[in-house]
C-alpha cells in the first residue's frame, strides 16, 4: 500500500455553547487520500461532508485530532491542494484566461510562465478559443470547465471537489463526468489523487475507486470500501447495481453497520444515536410515496424508486426513512416495502389518515410523545417552543434544530397534536380527530 499524501488521525469537529456543552458536528475520523485514487464522499444533507473536507485541505482546523500533510501537519499554505466548487465562483470581470491565470498570480508566478501554463491547461479541458470570453457569456458547463482549469492550473497533488456537477443539467454534469474520467485515465492530469464530495450515488460509484458514507448526528463513518470495478463501468452490470443498492441502504438504516457486497467482515450493531432525529419529510412525500408503493404492487427497488420518481438520493432518501421510522414502510437488502399499516394509509381518506398518521407519530417519534404529554399535564395545555429548542439543542447544532422543528411542526400539526401560533411561539393542544386520545406516559427527558 503506498504512503498516503493526507492523512486524518482521529479529527473530530464540535462546538462549544455559551453554558459550555459541546455540539459535536464531526466524531473522531480516521481517513487517508493515496495517490492514484478517486475518493468518493457520500452522505445526507447537512451530515459534515463540507466540513471534512475543509479540514482535509487545512482551511479548517480540527476541534482535535490532526491532519497530516506527507506526515507533517496540514496548513492552507504547505498543502498542494486545490478545490472545485459547486458554484462555479468565477470573478466576473475576469476574463476566462485571467480567471484561470489568478491562482498562479497569486502565488507570484511570473507572467509568462501564467499565461503559458493557463493556455496549456484551457486547451486540455476543452475550452481553447474562449479565453478572452467573460463568465456571463458561457453555459453552466463550461463555466465549470473553467473550474476545472483554475484548480488543475497550480498542479496540486490532490485535487478536491465540492458537489462540482450538483448545480449542472443532467445531460452537461454527466457529459463532464465522462471528460474528468477520460483526462485522469488518460494521465493528462496534473494530480495524484482526487477527493469528491457528493450526494449522488451513481455518480459514486462510477467514478470512485473508493467509496466513504458518512452517517450523521454527528458525521461518522459508516461504511469505506473500495470499487473493484474497471473503466468504463456498465451502470446496467449487475455489480454496478449491487453496489448502488448497498449503498441506499447504509443511507436509509442508520442503526445498522452492514459489510459491502463480496466483504466478509461480520456485520455489527454500533452504538445507537444520542437522540432520534426526525428525518426531513413532508407528510405529502410521505404519503405520495407510499400511494405509490401500494400502485406497485407494495415492493420496489430503491434504486428503480429513484429513477421511477425522477429524483437524487438527497430528496428520496428523507422520505423512505420517514416511512420506515412511522411503520408505514420496511427497507431490507435494498428494497423498501410497504407494511400493513402503510397500506391502510395509502387507502385511507383524508380523515383516516390523520388519524393514523397520529397513531404512528406518537407511537415511533420520542419528541412528539414528549410534546403531547407535556400539553397534557399541563393545566392550561400550552407551552413555549423553547421547550423543543432546549431538548434538542443539546444534541443538535442551531441550524439542525432549526430543521427538526419545522419537521416536527408539520407532522405534529398534519396529525393535529397540536397547534403552533407563530406570533406567540406556543404550541396548544389540539383536538384530534376520531376518537379521544389519551395522553401519553412517556416521561420527559431532562
Amino acid at each position: 500500500m503506498s504512503e498516503p499524501i493526507i492523512r486524518a488521525q482521529a479529527v473530530e469537529k464540535f462546538y462549544v455553547q455559551p453554558d459550555g456543552n459541546r455540539i459535536e458536528v464531526i466524531a473522531p475520523v480516521d481517513l487517508d487520500i493515496e495517490p492514484g485514487k478517486i475518493v468518493a464522499l457520500l452522505g445526507p444533507s447537512g451530515c459534515g461532508k463540507s466540513t471534512l473536507l475543509r479540514m482535509l485541505t487545512g482551511l479548517s482546523q480540527p476541534s482535535s485530532g490532526e491532519v497530516l500533510w506527507h506526515g507533517r501537519p496540514i496548513t492552507s499554505q504547505n498543502a498542494g491542494v486545490a478545490i472545485v466548487f459547486q458554484s462555479f465562483a468565477l470573478f466576473p470581470w475576469l476574463t476566462v484566461l485571467d480567471n484561470v491565470e489568478a491562482p498562479l498570480e497569486a502565488r507570484g508566478v511570473a507572467a509568462m510562465e501564467r499565461h503559458k501554463r493557463a493556455l496549456r491547461i484551457l486547451d486540455t479541458v476543452g475550452l481553447d478559443g474562449f479565453e478572452s470570453a467573460y463568465p456571463k457569456e458561457l453555459s453552466g458547463g463550461m463555466k465549470q470547465r473553467v473550474g476545472f482549469a483554475r484548480a488543475m492550473v497550480v498542479e496540486p497533488e490532490v485535487l478536491f471537489m465540492d458537489e462540482p456537477f450538483s448545480a449542472l443539467d443532467v445531460l452537461t454534469a454527466e457529459n463532464l463526468r465522462n471528460e474528468l474520467l477520460e483526462l485522469w485515465i488518460s494521465k493528462k492530469m496534473p494530480t495524484s489523487a482526487i477527493f469528491i464530495v457528493t450526494h449522488n450515488i451513481e455518480e459514486a460509484v462510477l467514478l470512485a475507486d473508493r467509496v466513504i458514507v458518512l452517517g450523521r448526528n454527528p458525521a461518522r463513518v459508516r461504511a469505506d470500501f473500495s470499487i473493484e470495478i474497471t473503466h468504463p463501468r456498465d451502470r446496467k452490470s449487475s455489480r454496478f447495481v449491487e453496489l448502488v443498492d448497498y449503498i441506499y441502504k447504509i443511507m436509509t438504516q442508520p442503526d445498522l453497520a452492514l459489510a459491502a457486497p463480496g466483504a466478509t467482515a461480520a456485520a455489527q450493531k454500533p452504538a445507537r444515536q444520542k437522540y432520534q432525529m426526525i428525518p426531513h419529510a413532508r407528510v405529502g412525500g410521505i404519503a405520495g410515496l407510499l400511494e405509490l408503493l401500494h400502485d406497485r404492487g407494495g415492493k420496489e427497488d430503491l434504486y428503480r424508486l429513484a429513477e421511477v420518481l425522477i429524483m437524487d438520493a438527497e430528496d428520496l432518501l428523507p422520505i423512505v426513512e420517514a416511512s420506515v421510522i412511522l411503520g408505514f414502510a420496511t427497507l431490507k437488502e435494498g428494497d423498501v416495502e410497504i407494511t400493513a399499516e402503510g397500506v391502510r394509509f395509502a387507502e385511507a381518506g383524508i380523515l383516516e389518515r390523520k388519524i393514523l398518521f397520529r397513531n404512528a407519530a406518537l407511537k415511533h417519534i420520542v419528541i412528539l410523545q414528549q410534546i403531547d404529554s407535556v400539553l397534557h399535564a399541563k393545566a392550561d395545555h400550552s407551552i413555549s417552543q423553547e421547550f423543543f429548542y432546549d431538548i434538542l439543542d443539546e444534541h443538535f447544532s442551531q441550524d439542525e434544530v432549526e430543521r427538526q422543528f419545522e419537521t416536527a411542526m408539520n407532522w405534529g400539526r398534519y396529525a393535529e397534536i397540536f397547534d403552533f401560533d407563530r406570533e406567540s411561539h406556543r404550541l396548544t393542544l389540539a383536538e384530534p380527530v376520531g376518537e379521544p386520545h389519551p395522553p401519553t406516559t412517556t416521561p420527559v427527558q431532562s
